[in-house]
């Protein structure tokens, strides 16, 4: 192993053509899509790495990246998580670097905390989310990366969370929950081909990032668990969601840009967002929420092609006084909704502070928001938007929507409501708010004036993000 340990430092081995000695049946050359393909490759199991569900490999995995960093600018490298189960703690990625999960493979997080290093929390934050003060690393982490890419043949990266939400709940935990990825200060960064599952807190969460794609990503956690979003882009420019799968206790896709002050002070906006091919079910949260830590700003997200059962809330903005910062340039269409409690839902009085030292009247803008070409069935309410007192919600369009309600039992539990006296007055409710609506059944609310022919804005133009294109890679495994 000393001997193989030292080629692998040299760059003299590990070339694309090479298969590990424990390894020598999985011999098919498998196909996968990634930023770059990479010169070297090697595998867990040579650096010690046993697959058997109860040895700790975070010895293993850090050992790899460190000894396959060195041949960076060589070709970059790859590392080939084999068929098995892999116990590990938290470990960073490099640049120019690639972990691959094999279709058999199974990452399975430790549940002890002392895996986890606890380290400062995010700038823009100021605080964890579950507590004050530091918050426990991710799983898996990566700082001032670039090209950088987690990927695989849908193999699996299983968080173990239960432990966490069970302390989390019973208020026993001193720190923030670690999260599944996080990677930060990070360009041209790829996450894809993967089942993600029951991770502690948040699945994926690119941070202060440029360049970042994430694509056929399956995302599996209880209804029942809160902060278990899915995919969280945070102060991140150039970012692509595409063709994902997500089940969760919280938001599908969370929008963020940092939290009160902090991130007023940090200002770093999350913008050039592009989301299609997106499913989400979520009984108790949003198919794609636009804060609430958005002090930073959020700007020009375009999303289309959404598809939502049984969720909370369709798209949702959630802000309040203290955060500052704007949501605006927001465009959504082609979106089928069945089973839902809202379809809009905006929130102006979203509470949640860092600490006390938020500034009440750092109010946020909120405007330029797009809606379009939409379909929901089984919808309790159509819109609930809510702005706030004095900075009301402003240039919101909505066109060509259609949400048939679910069906109420009538008083005294005999017969259904199909639409009539009891369910017209649901349908919306608007507050310090403003804007237009156009072919929207049930009728808007008449701070949406309605006009006959509005068609929402969508731009034509095409995301510098959009028009990248992966590299068909292989490896042998």
């Amino acid at each position: 192993m000393e001997k193989l340990l030292t080629f692998i430092v040299l760059g003299l081995v590990f070339v694309s053509t090479a298969e590990s000695r424990d390894y020598k049946s999985y011999k098919e050359q498998i196909p996968y899509s990634a930023i770059n393909c990479r010169k070297h490759v090697a595998y867990l199991t040579d650096f010690g790495g046993k697959g058997d569900g109860v040895t700790s490999n975070t010895a293993a995995f850090k050992a790899a990246v460190d000894s396959l960093s060195k041949v960076a600018s060589d070709g970059g490298a790859l590392l080939v998580v084999p068929p098995g189960k892999w116990l590990t703690g938290t470990f960073s990625l490099a640049s120019h670097f690639t972990l691959y999960v094999h279709k058999k493979a199974v990452i399975l997080a430790s549940q002890k905390e002392s895996d986890y290093p606890l380290i400062d929390p995010l700038p823009s934050y100021g605080s964890g989310r579950d507590a004050p003060g530091k918050r426990f690393s991710s799983l898996i982490v990566g700082t001032n990366l670039t090209d950088v890419v987690v990927t695989g043949g849908n193999g699996t990266i299983d968080g173990q969370g239960e432990i966490w939400w069970k302390n989390f709940k019973a208020k026993k935990l001193k720190h923030t929950r670690p999260y599944l990825i996080e990677i930060l200060h990070s360009t041209q960064v790829q996450i894809s081909d993967l089942t993600l599952t029951n991770s502690p807190s948040w699945h994926v969460h690119p941070t202060y990032c440029t360049h970042v794609i994430i694509e056929r990503l399956t995302i599996l956690a209880p209804v029942t668990v809160p902060n278990t979003d899915g995919i969280n882009p945070d102060s991140c420019t150039d970012t692509r969601i595409r063709d994902s799968y997500v089940v969760s206790g919280d938001d599908c896709i969370a929008v963020k840009s940092g939290w009160d002050q902090y991130g007023i002070r940090y200002a770093k906006p999350t913008e050039r967002l592009s989301i299609r091919g997106f499913t989400c079910i979520s009984p108790d949260s949003a198919v794609i929420a636009l804060g609430s830590e958005m002090s930073g700003g959020i700007r020009d997200v375009r999303a289309e092609g959404v598809r939502a059962l049984n969720s909370q809330s369709g798209i949702r903005i959630k802000t309040g006084a203290g955060r500052g910062g704007y949501v605006k340039d927001i465009y959504v269409r082609d979106v089928e909704m069945d089973t839902m409690k809202y379809v809009f839902w905006m929130n102006g009085d979203y509470g949640s502070h860092p600490d006390p030292g938020f500034d009440p009247k750092a109010l946020p803008e909120i405007t330029n928001i797009n809606y379009r070409d939409m379909v929901g069935k089984n919808v309790t309410i159509v819109g609930s938007l809510s702005g706030i007192k004095g900075d009301a919600f402003t240039n919101i369009c909505i066109s060509n929507v259609t949400a048939e309600l679910v069906a109420e039992k009538k008083k005294g539990g005999k017969g259904l409501l199909f639409g009539d006296e009891k369910a017209k007055k649901l349908p919306w409710s608007c507050v310090d708010v403003g804007g237009v609506s156009s072919k929207v059944t049930p009728k808007a609310c008449p701070e949406l004036v309605e006009k006959e022919e509005v068609n929402c804005a969508f731009p034509s133009d095409t995301l510098a993000i959009d028009e990248v294109e992966l590299k068909k890679c292989f490896v042998q495994a």
